[in-house]
């Protein structure tokens, strides 16, 4: 997969020198930074609410990218992870999440994991959010806001990353108003579910299209993608971004072309694949369709022959813009925890606690 990293540079040719200036653009990359890879951190801090008022004020467009409405009812497993003791709102909800048991509810572990002021990681105490359930739209008086008493990170995660992004968060009792449970597959079933071409649903609250709030749940009808051709993708178009500074930093050192192309191939040797055996790649190749800031943590499901739903991902991350330190709305994809491969660790922990 990287062997096409190392003609890159060739292609584009050592004489084809830019300004560092012309190094930062939208390239396919996880956002990484605490303030924005932290949903909590940047609904508590205002940043989500100050977007979407700059958004209202510019009017683009309103829906989620590439979805629709959902359907009353559609999705009763999908929950909202609420800033506990915030007015019941779109500014107040952080992530989604499912319920996959009465009183358990699967979720993306950097949705209750984040870096505090001194620079130290920890988890969120069960007394810092609410999770709402049943009902589609974040409003006060909408479905049935239930404390937390647990939250479960996996172990392997660290925050700095996205592999193993995967949390459980413990209820303190079983909703009162209406909503399902949603199914996660065996290892067995989890690798029939990730092959090309299988169709699945993403559904959320997440940021719509030019940032605007969304009170509404929304889904997007995608798709599975090869694992591979998402790295190959990302890949190809770093190295390009990254094969611009390699000539300039040849340039300022007078480094001869033989030079830099030892340079270029030590350099790759150590990239690592974006997306790891713990994700799963769902999105369309025309690109428009995929989740966005607040969707984290959300199911992404596929439809099953008898009617109904089986959950193969968590919304983990997508494609960040460096002009808006947001979402890339023509994505072709974004990057879901595969479910399948933590069902031993799902299953200790409930019967552990």
């Amino acid at each position: 997969m990287l062997n096409s990293l190392k003609t890159i540079i060739g292609s584009i040719g050592l004489s084809c020198i830019i300004s560092t200036q012309g190094i930062a653009q939208d390239i396919p990359m996880p956002t990484a930074e605490p303030d924005v890879a932290s949903p909590f951190a940047f609904a508590q801090s205002k940043q989500k609410s100050a977007r979407a008022a700059k958004a209202d004020a510019s009017e683009s467009g309103s829906r989620v990218l590439g979805g629709k409405l959902a359907e009353d009812g559609a999705w009763p497993w999908q929950v909202a992870l609420m800033i506990n003791g915030a007015p019941i709102g779109p500014d107040a909800q952080f992530c989604g999440g499912s319920l996959i048991l009465d009183t358990w509810v699967l979720t993306a572990a950097h949705c209750v994991h984040m870096k505090d002021p001194n620079g130290s990681w920890g988890d969120l105490t069960p007394q810092s959010l609410s999770i709402l359930v049943g009902s589609n739209k974040v409003a006060t008086g909408e479905g049935d806001v239930i404390s937390v008493a647990g939250v479960y990170r996996h172990p392997a995660y660290v925050g700095t990353e996205f592999d193993n992004d995967i949390a459980l968060i413990k209820l303190t009792r079983k909703p009162t108003v209406a909503y399902k449970t949603i199914r996660v597959p065996d290892a067995e079933f989890g690798d029939a579910l990730d092959q090309p071409g299988v169709t699945t649903f993403v559904t959320g609250w997440g940021l719509t299209e030019g940032g605007k709030h969304s009170d509404m749940l929304r889904e997007a009808q995608i798709q599975m993608m090869s694992r591979d051709m998402c790295n190959q993708i990302m890949l190809e178009a770093r190295a390009e971004t990254a094969a611009k500074g390699i000539g300039i930093a040849a340039q300022v050192f007078g480094l001869k072309t033989d030079e830099t192309q030892l340079v270029w191939k030590e350099l790759v040797k150590h990239v690592r694949a974006p997306m790891t055996e713990n994700m799963l790649c769902s999105g369309t190749f025309e690109g428009g369709k995929t989740s966005c800031n607040g969707d984290s943590g959300g199911p992404l499901v596929v439809p099953l022959n008898d009617g109904g739903f089986i959950q193969a991902g968590v919304v983990s991350w997508g494609m960040s813009s460096a002009s808006t330190n947001s979402c890339l709305e023509n994505a072709m994809f974004s990057a879901y925890t595969r479910v399948s491969n933590y069902v031993g660790w799902l299953n200790q922990t409930i019967s552990a606690n």
